[in-house]
């Protein structure tokens, strides 16, 4: 069984300086650190063997000695925008045409914002583990209050998706280029949950945000120990019990209405995404069901769901219904 505190340091799995120090820095020393113009600050870390299969060209510098990579693009800064995304879109399509990584097989045709930059720059979404960017999604947590006490709505994943038949949040999802969250969540809830668009802009409330820094596994599909600093925004919607969840696409096999007590012992168990275990967790913490007089390591827990990351983040706003 999983205690809490297992839970965080299963997906927060990227090691912390103080914990120990040559560690970390014997692992930050072998990462390549991804610059791209406009930005004084790294924006991503690439694994060693990433370096080495990603078909470079000449369009990209590559500084082996200093391990520094970014692309290579002439020309005044803010006139190259949109050439220096053109490279990295074109090194990437050449390397999933090449077959050169697995993770590139689930082409999303998706744009994620490299932020940082004073310009908008922009890669695949199934490109953005290997160049260890930070990532955005959001997450809302659907939950009844019944005269039993609070029910959470807990869908299950589809056996063919990444985490195959894990217990998932209500709704969920990445934000793309371009998309703020309150709309990303919208959206979500259309495709995911069959919740309409009215009900989400006047029940769905903003709750933050949390973070943490992962190496993916196999459940993640691809290539296995690439880096994914993300931060979610986090969305509560209490609904009354006639509102019932759908499946609307291909992402979910259906939904359950659990107990808190259900949801803590499938989260126990190891049945949720990870990430969505963190979710749960703060969800938990901000209603009062997880305080300090019933977990031991409260403290811990609550500072790492909101972990300061290595990269610059993105000036985005919950956005008010």
């Amino acid at each position: 069984m999983k205690s809490n505190l297992d839970l965080v340091n299963e997906c927060d799995n990227f090691p912390y300086y103080d914990d120990d120090p040559d560690a970390y820095n014997k692992l930050i020393s072998s990462l390549y650190k991804f610059v791209v113009l406009g930005s004084r600050r790294t924006v991503g870390y690439v694994q060693p063997w990433v370096v080495e299969k990603m078909p470079w060209g000449n369009k990209w510098i590559v500084d082996h000695d200093k391990k520094r990579l970014s692309p290579y693009v002439e020309g005044f800064w803010p006139e190259k925008v949109s050439e220096q995304n053109q490279v990295i879109d074109e090194t990437l399509r050449v390397a999933r045409d090449r077959g050169a990584f697995k993770v590139l097989e689930n082409w999303r045709n998706e744009l994620y914002t490299i932020h940082g930059p004073d310009q908008l720059i922009r890669m695949e979404r199934s490109g953005s583990p290997l160049f260890g960017i930070v990532t955005y999604g959001v997450h809302l947590t659907a939950y009844v209050s019944t005269p039993d006490g609070m029910k959470i709505w807990v869908p299950k994943r589809a056996k063919g998706k990444t985490y195959g038949g894990m217990l998932d949040n209500t709704v969920a999802g990445g934000i793309a280029t371009g998309e703020q969250p309150f709309e990303c969540i919208v959206r979500e809830a259309a495709e995911e949950a069959s919740f309409s668009e009215e009900l989400i802009r006047s029940r769905a409330k903003p709750c933050g945000t949390i973070s943490y820094f992962s190496f993916r596994d196999e459940r993640a599909g691809g290539e296995t120990n690439l880096l994914q600093p993300e931060v979610q925004f986090v969305y509560d919607m209490e609904v009354a019990e006639d509102v019932v969840p759908k499946p609307c696409d291909d992402e979910v096999e259906d939904f359950r209405l659990w107990t808190v007590s259900e949801v803590q012992e499938a989260l126990s168990k190891g049945l949720f995404k990870p990430n969505c275990a963190l979710l749960l967790l703060d969800f938990f913490i901000r209603h009062g069901i997880l305080t300090s007089q019933n977990e031991d390591n409260y403290v811990e827990i609550v500072s790492r769901l909101h972990r300061k990351l290595p990269f610059p983040t993105a000036e985005v706003r919950h956005q008010a219904p």
